[in-house]
């Protein structure tokens, strides 16, 4: 690129971004849930969504490393230019491109209740717990090696992990605004 640079975005966050809003609105779907007697009754709709909880959290945590593992091999120093974004501007620009879905998802997750009580909404929450699990992992990576991990800002809204097959571009371990793992950097 000339003079410029490109925006970079944060790997880790960009997984992250999925957690809060699948945890929150998951809660919020078992909640509501658990008021509706369903067709199964409350306990067996808590208990399956329990179930559910876990098997969703341990897949999604553990699904597609190889995916977020392998750019790393290829990656490049990020160019003096780059401008690396923020995790506030990243977070926003994810939840707002899938706002729809998440509505979606929760609502599904409401009306499943009227058969399951609870279980989608836990359901939800464990695809959410998953999502942070992965983003604590990746952290855990690229503490080891020492470096942090970014992507070209426009692939927020596809992924960090897309079939495009771009490689990663590196910082050192204190580069911007987030913590390894794509927590808020402590003070």
């Amino acid at each position: 690129m000339a003079r410029g640079g490109q925006a970079l975005a944060r790997v880790a966050v960009i997984v992250r971004a999925g957690a809060a809003p699948l945890w929150w609105l998951g809660l919020l779907a078992a909640g509501t849930g658990a008021l509706l007697p369903g067709l199964t009754g409350r306990r067996i709709g808590l208990s399956a969504g329990a179930a559910l909880f876990l098997v969703t959290a341990a897949v999604v945590a553990l699904a597609r490393r190889g995916r977020y593992t392998r750019p790393a091999g290829a990656a490049t120093r990020a160019a003096r230019g780059d401008f690396l974004q923020d995790r506030a501007v990243t977070l926003r620009v994810w939840r707002r491109a899938r706002r729809r879905r998440l509505l979606t998802a929760f609502l599904a997750a409401v009306g499943s209740s009227f058969a399951l009580p609870g279980a989608g909404g836990l359901l939800l929450a464990g695809a959410g717990a998953g999502l942070w699990l992965k983003a604590v992992w990746l952290g855990r990576r690229e503490r080891d090696a020492d470096t942090l991990w970014w992507v070209p800002a426009d692939r927020i809204t596809g992924g960090p992990a897309g079939a495009s097959g771009t490689a990663y571009r590196t910082t050192g371990i204190a580069a911007g605004d987030a913590a390894p793992g794509g927590a808020r950097r402590r003070r």
